[in-house]
Order: structure tokens, then C-alpha cells, then sequence
């Protein structure tokens, strides 16, 4: 954060102040084609009073004085309960929400600073924002928060949601060589396997790990970041060039012993759903878990995805053959795929799947639409 700025609470007589930034903030939007977002009299001076007297309104100041303003709220936000076309990346880490931020004119890099500190002041950090507005989801996306489906907010309007874990338990030395040097790799791989996806498994990984307390936190938080590296390779044998390619990786000697390398190395050869045997040990089965990360639309869009990448050849008629094949030989009742671990919420998650895959006319239904989607990108 820029050593000139400071964060601290923002005081009742400021009011004036923060409504003069969301007015000139809201300017903005619409000067960059955002129409809808922040009404006329939204925020109002009641919901910025709100925010201070309950102590999650903030106000960056630089060199002594106020420039921007937001709120950082902590605890269950009620529109976040019911989340469309996807899922949280995790649903049990206490999280606190990014609303209302704004500034005054000139100044530039706000919106990192506000989320910088936030990063430091939470395990988990939730924000959305409306699709039109471009702005903010450069902001949100830049500081590696995921895109985890749409939520409906009071005045029943769709807003894009977001999540970062700031995964406080792992090593900080540790956690920057991953984010710096590993996730990038991600951006290579095909749809279903981009960073999205490895975030949502480190994340669930993390969450699984919780129910455990004797495993080491460091080693789930590295396993689950390497498990698909090897489709650098291609996919059949994915699993193992990832296992491959921990075992090669010196840097992780600054943080385990061989013998845990060993265990890691064994953990991501051991994630994939097709897998003959059972995970050589608890590490693999929770990220082999954490890999399922079931959620019927989302598994159907990376199934089509897949078909269309793999499969030009296909017509229509010929995905949607390789898509019934796919689901019923791996999520069907007496699929090959196998839920591991008690805890995960993958349970109820697959009985929904097993409904869909059972309603033919339904399925058919998504199958066309998200078909034409992949399609148009």
C-alpha cells in the first residue's frame, strides 16, 4: 500500500465529505457507460451513517488528508444466502464484504489501496459489483479475487459476485511463491482448468483441511495449487506429471522436508476422479475432493467446453451425445466418481446433479443454452 495513504475510521462529520466522493464516483460510471449502478440517492447519507456508527466505514487518507471512502463489513450479507449460475468458493470461512467505495477526484490507485488493506483484515473477502461496471471488476479481478456466480441484491438486480481467501494460516513466503509463480501458470490450461477452477479447489482444500486439525496446513495449501500443473503435458497422464513436477521443484525444499515433498507429490497423482485406488493418504483424498467441486451447471458448461476444444469435429447432435456419455460414465449413480471425504458439501451437491442427469428434457434444456453460449464467445 502507498506509504503516503493511511486507512482509519471514518468520523459522522465526514458525511458531507463521502457524499461529495460518491456523487463525483458515480459520475464516473456514468461517463464509462455504467447507467444503472448507484442511482441518484443511493448510497444515501443514512446508509454511510449506518456504516460508521457501526464501525465498517473507512476513509483513506493521503499525506493527512481524506481522498476515497468504502466500507468493509463483517459477517452474513443477506443478498450473498442464495448465489446463481455457480457457488462460493468456500461457504463456512467467516467473511467480510467490500461495499461503497468512492473518492474524490485525482487520485488515482484507490481502489487497490482500500482492497490491499482488506486483504490484511479478513479470511475471507466477498464483493459485486454490476456487470457494466468495468471499472470495478478490473479492480476486483487485479487483486485475484474469482468470479463465483450472480446474486440478486434488494431492489431484486443481478450483480456479478466475487470471493478471495487470504488464507492467513499459510507461510507468507510460501503463499507468494505460489501466487507469484505457480497460479500464473493456470492462464495456459483450457477453460475448465484456468485459475478459477485451482483457486476454488485451494479454497475448498483449505475449508476440508479445517475438520483435521493434525494435517499441515502449508502441504494442503501447496498440493491443491500444483494438483493440475501437469496439463502442461496434455491430460491423460496429467496427474503424474504433476506429481512429477513437485517432486522436481527445488524451491519447495525452503519449506519441507522430503518426506512431505514425497506425501505432496503422491497427493496430486492421487486427485484424479478416475483414479483405480483409493489416495495413498488423507492429503490426497482432500484434494482429490476439493477437485471434485460439484455444481451441476458449472460441471455441464466445462463438459461442453471440453467436447468443443477436444471434439471440433462434433455437430450439436454429437456434443450432446459426448455430454450424456460423459455424465452418466462419471456422475451418475454407479459413476466412477467417488466422494471422499464426509464433510464436504459435495454430497448434496451431487444429488442435485443426479436430478438433472435424470431429467432429460431439463438437461437438454441447459445443454442448448450454455451450447450456444460457448459457441458465440
Amino acid at each position: 500500500m502507498d506509504t503516503n495513504r493511511i486507512i482509519r475510521p471514518a468520523q459522522l462529520a465526514e458525511i458531507p465529505l463521502i457524499l461529495q466522493m460518491s456523487d463525483y464516483s458515480r459520475g464516473v460510471m456514468r461517463a464509462n457507460g455504467n447507467n444503472v449502478q448507484w442511482p441518484v440517492g443511493y448510497p444515501s447519507c443514512e446508509s454511510f451513517r449506518q456504516d460508521i456508527e457501526s464501525g465498517c466505514g473507512y476513509m483513506i487518507d493521503e499525506l493527512g488528508s481524506p481522498i476515497a471512502y468504502f466500507a468493509l463489513v463483517r459477517g452474513e450479507e443477506p443478498t450473498y444466502h442464495v448465489i446463481y449460475d455457480g457457488q462460493w468458493m468456500d461457504d463456512t470461512t467467516p467473511y467480510a464484504t467490500i461495499h461503497r467505495l468512492c473518492s474524490l477526484p485525482g487520485y488515482h490507485g484507490v481502489g487497490r489501496t482500500c482492497f490491499e488493506w482488506c486483504k490484511t483484515q479478513a479470511a475471507s473477502l466477498r464483493s459485486d459489483t454490476h456487470e457494466v461496471n468495468l471499472i470495478m471488476r478490473h479492480i476486483i479481478s487485479s487483486q485475484g479475487f474469482t468470479h463465483c456466480g450472480t446474486i440478486i441484491i434488494s431492489d431484486g438486480t443481478p450483480r456479478l459476485a466475487f470471493q478471495l481467501l487470504t488464507y492467513p494460516m499459510v507461510d507468507p513466503s510460501l503463499k507468494e511463491y505460489i501466487e507469484s509463480r505457480i497460479l500464473p501458470q493456470y492462464t495456459h490450461f483450457d477453460t475448465a482448468h484456468q485459475l478459477p477452477h485451482v483457486q476454488t479447489v485451494m479454497a475448498q482444500s483449505m475449508s476440508l483441511c479445517s475438520h483435521y486439525p493434525q494435517m499441515d496446513k502449508n502441504m494442503v495449501y501447496a498440493i491443491a495449487a500444483y494438483h493440475d500443473l501437469g496439463l502442461s503435458e496434455g491430460r491423460d497422464t496429467h496427474h503424474l506429471v504433476s506429481g512429477r513436477i513437485v517432486r522436481q521443484d527445488d524451491n519447495l525444499t525452503k519449506w519441507f522436508s522430503s518426506e512431505q515433498i514425497e506425501t505432496m507429490a503422491q497427493a496430486v497423482e492421487d486427485h484424479r476422479a478416475s483414479a483405480q485406488c483409493a489416495p495413498r493418504s488423507l492429503y490426497g483424498a482432500i484434494v482429490a475432493e476439493a477437485d471434485r467441486d460439484i455444481q451441476p451447471i458449472t460441471i455441464l458448461r466445462r463438459t461442453i467446453q471440453y467436447g468443443l476444444a477436444h471434439y471440433p469435429e462434433l455437430d450439436k447432435e454429437g456434443h450432446w451425445k459426448r455430454t450424456l456419455q460423459h455424465l452418466d460414465e462419471k456422475y451418475a449413480p454407479g459413476g466412477y466418481l467417488k466422494l471422499l471425504i464426509p464433510e464436504s458439501r459435495n454430497k448434496k451437491q451431487l444429488e442435485l446433479l443426479w436430478g438433472l442427469i435424470e431429467d432429460k428434457a431439463k438437461l437438454r434444456e441447459h445443454f442448448d443454452t450454455i451450447f450456444e453460449q460457448e459457441l458465440n464467445q
